[in-house]
């Protein structure tokens, strides 16, 4: 065929072009639309791709973004852990937030009472430093994006209130926690932010001041968070000493039982929402784990385990990209190895996402 115009057609049919038969030719097709569908379809040339985000995607469908074609499918796939940049220097009790390829890291200890104010950025391959906090401390938390990124509370000897505000560049005095705290977690944005834990409360953060939120049902020390303010997250942590499995879902106002983990530890990191997210690491019968553990909502799951296994750790990202940096390795030493995580199959041209 000598020219198939995409323009004419996608205005007699919508968006969505029904081929019945089989379309080749090798001259120019053009247009622009949504989907195509055949039964099949030769290209003796080049075909370009605009890329778009795909929402809602079936079971079956094929759709290009940012670089790679994508296929959904209905299996569930483990994710897997791979290296990547290492953080420029060694630390355990760290804050992270942020993406996979836009993450952020911030304070932590390297040896006995050496508090960090560093700040890395992460860009999905390499650390770079970024704008160091006011005040150097560990056991904090961190939420937010690497532009706008949050954290709070930790120690420099002393519990803290001290919040600050990340605007790609530096950080600036927020408001304080209302009640000071340690080895808390954190979750939400710079502009609707949650603090949890470091006990049993709940704060939460308006991109000025922190306000009361309802309390964990169990309070609990060294946990993990993940998700939003509305929909936040928590799980694991520390009771007393030994890990639990306790997760809990926040809904803006209170919390209530979610899925147990199937292993209960502490010094766990997470990321990804209330309905999607993951957890790994963590110290268990005084060693380090490498397990990982992936949410839908309801339950947990088994996911990939890490590389190296570590404990007193940091997390960012998401349940299908998710980060994970610092911490103490099996021996008791800080580490700086950073490892990422890709919950399906990914090659260089697809990657495959469970619907």
């Amino acid at each position: 065929m000598s020219q198939l115009n995409i323009n004419t057609l996608a205005a007699q049919s919508g968006s969505v072009i029904h081929l019945s038969s089989h379309v080749s030719g090798s001259s120019i097709s053009t247009g622009s639309f949504g989907r195509v569908e055949a039964t099949s379809l030769d290209i003796d040339g080049t075909l370009n791709f605009g890329g778009a985000v795909e929402a809602t995607p079936a079971e079956g469908d094929i759709w290009y973004d940012g670089g790679k074609f994508y296929f959904a499918t209905p299996v569930s796939f483990a994710g897997v852990w791979s290296s990547g940049g290492n953080l420029p220097s060694p630390r355990h009790a760290l804050a992270g937030a942020g993406t996979q390829t836009a993450g952020l890291v911030m304070g932590g200890e390297y040896g006995p009472q050496q508090y960090k104010n560093n700040t890395y950025e992460y860009n999905g391959t390499s650390w770079s430093s970024g704008g160091d906090l006011g005040t150097a401390r560990k056991e904090l938390a961190g939420a937010g994006t690497q532009t706008a990124g949050l954290c709070m509370g930790g120690t420099d000897g002393s519990d803290s209130n001290v919040t600050e505000e990340y605007n790609g560049t530096s950080w600036s005095s927020g408001g304080n926690l209302a009640t000071a705290r340690k080895q808390l977690a954190g979750a939400g944005t710079l502009l609707a932010g949650l603090s949890m834990g470091g006990g049993q409360v709940t704060e939460e953060y308006d991109g000025t001041s922190w306000s009361s939120g309802g309390n964990l049902a169990t309070a609990r020390y060294f946990l993990a968070g993940a998700g939003t303010l509305l929909a936040g997250l928590s799980m694991g942590g520390t009771v007393g000493g030994p890990g639990t499995n306790v997760t809990e879902e926040y809904d803006g106002t209170s919390w209530s039982s979610g899925g147990n983990l199937a292993t209960a530890r502490g010094y766990l990191a997470g990321g990804g929402t209330q309905s999607a997210a993951f957890c790994t690491a963590g110290f268990i019968s005084y060693l380090a784990s490498n397990i990982t553990e992936e949410y839908d909502g309801s339950a947990w799951q088994s996911g990939g385990n890490l590389v190296t296994a570590r404990w007193d750790t940091a997390a960012a990202g998401t349940q299908f990209a998710g980060l994970c940096m610092g911490g103490y390795d099996p021996d008791y030493f800080d580490t700086n190895d950073t490892e990422e995580y890709n919950s399906a199959p990914v090659g260089p041209l697809l990657t495959v996402e469970p619907v």
